[in-house]
């Protein structure tokens, strides 16, 4: 497979862009390899400049749910684009798009659209503090929710402490305002509350984590959040920029009948395009200025491409039933045909998939947080992702990220990701 291109732009672009990519996990450092450079996509496939062809298992990280260039959204991109791509004023497409994310996500009475989930996120947390008039927030060990300074804190010397910051550039003090939790116990969100009740804002979790590779929360979890936030009037926000509208019609919450205080959407609300958005109770979001005190605002926030891209993708999904029993489908027969590879090679691997989102993770625990995610064997998983890229499949660049599959994987797409599997294990 050659890869002179790649290599090349790579080369050009560390010259110009911090680690030559701007976003972390496209550099290929976690698998060791250099990355490749994508110069378009159709469908459930990927095509790099040096002419290789893959089977696309990221999918722009979760948003192409019918595939790359899907048709009817290029065709609203497209016919959008003609009369201007943005104007910094009310556009009509922003109503239409604002009722249907109402129309469709359980929790969601009023809506505010941006740019992209990490401003999603960064919104409904200062949102919570104002609504609440407190400071402090519980996160999830493992859980990602962008870049924002309150989310980039690590746990201290367990789970369940004041944190401290991941990164530099995070003020110290950031770290007395966030608490870290364990995914999938309840026990350490109470042991928490119990110390700060009077202090907590906010609650936000994943419903179902992607970013420490795909973790569906246990029985009686997440309806043990709304529990806490009920008694102790915490806000409780979950973060759907990655499930919201791939596990289902209106999310996970929709899922697992779960209704959040604030949800934040990205990824599929936008079409593939850069959308964020977050929404929830209509006392809540009051706040939110012009209506409210709560200071937020965005210049290309509703930008008309990325309303019409959405907009489009939410209608399909909603108007086809049928999308989603075909999803199920198709990814229960990856998951049923892994399995059956590892069983025949005698490996005790875990494969955890929620819908059209898996990750097979190279540990033989159970796993269900970040502890046990950790306990995977990063050098086998980076071998076995550069047997598979050769084999022309293209799957996240980390044993801790989510895969995703699309309407546009059929049975060929499928049967050659199999045998795939069952060659790259059996040499790696």
């Amino acid at each position: 497979m050659k890869t002179n291109k790649s290599n090349k732009l790579f080369s050009k672009a560390k010259t110009k862009i911090p680690g030559g990519v701007n976003s972390p996990v496209r550099a290929f450092k976690s698998v060791g390899l250099d990355p490749r450079f994508i110069k378009k996509a159709k469908g459930a496939y990927l095509w790099d400049v040096d002419g290789n062809k893959y089977i696309d298992y990221i999918g722009s990280w979760g948003p192409m749910i019918l595939g790359h260039a899907q048709p009817d959204i290029l065709h609203a991109i497209t016919e959008t684009a003609k009369s201007g791509t943005s104007f910094g004023a009310p556009t009509e497409l922003e109503v239409k798009m604002a009722e249907l994310v109402c129309k469709l996500v359980p929790s969601i009475e009023m809506v505010r659209m941006v740019n992209s989930g990490t401003e999603a996120t960064m919104s409904a947390i200062r949102l919570a503090r104002a609504y609440t008039g407190r400071d402090v927030i519980i996160k999830f060990d493992g859980c990602y929710h962008g870049h924002g300074d309150s989310f980039l804190i690590k746990a201290g010397s367990g789970a369940e402490t004041l944190g401290i910051p991941d990164s530099p550039g995070v003020p110290k003090t950031l770290g007395g305002l966030t608490l870290t939790a364990r995914y999938n116990d309840i026990g350490s969100v109470e042991r928490l509350v119990r110390g700060s009740r009077f202090e907590v804002a906010a609650i936000i979790v994943e419903p179902i984590v992607g970013n420490m590779g795909c973790i569906p929360p246990k029985p009686g979890f997440l309806e043990g959040l709304r529990s806490i936030c009920d008694k102790h009037g915490i806000v409780f926000i979950m973060d759907e920029v990655m499930t919201g509208f791939r596990v289902a019609l209106g999310g996970a919450q929709r899922l697992y009948n779960i209704k959040p205080d604030l949800a934040t959407l990205g990824k599929i609300i936008g079409g593939g395009l850069p959308v964020g958005a977050y929404g929830g109770k209509k006392e809540i979001m009051q706040m939110v200025a012009p209506s409210g005190p709560m200071y937020q605002a965005g210049t290309l926030s509703g930008n008309p491409l990325a309303m019409a891209a959405g907009y489009t993708l939410l209608s399909l999904l909603s108007n086809n039933k049928s999308i989603y029993k075909i999803l199920e489908q198709t990814s229960s027969w990856l998951e049923d045909g892994i399995k059956e590879n590892l069983k025949k090679l005698g490996f005790g691997y875990q494969l955890n998939r929620v819908g059209s989102m898996f990750t097979l993770f190279f540990t033989e625990q159970n796993v269900v947080d970040a502890d046990s995610a950790r306990t995977s064997d990063t050098k086998q998983f980076a071998k076995y992702f550069a047997k598979m890229l050769n084999r022309e499949i293209y799957l996240p660049p980390s044993q801790f990220e989510a895969a995703f599959i699309s309407t546009a994987h059929n049975e060929r797409e499928i049967e050659l990701t199999l045998k795939a599997n069952l060659q790259s294990l059996k040499h790696s």
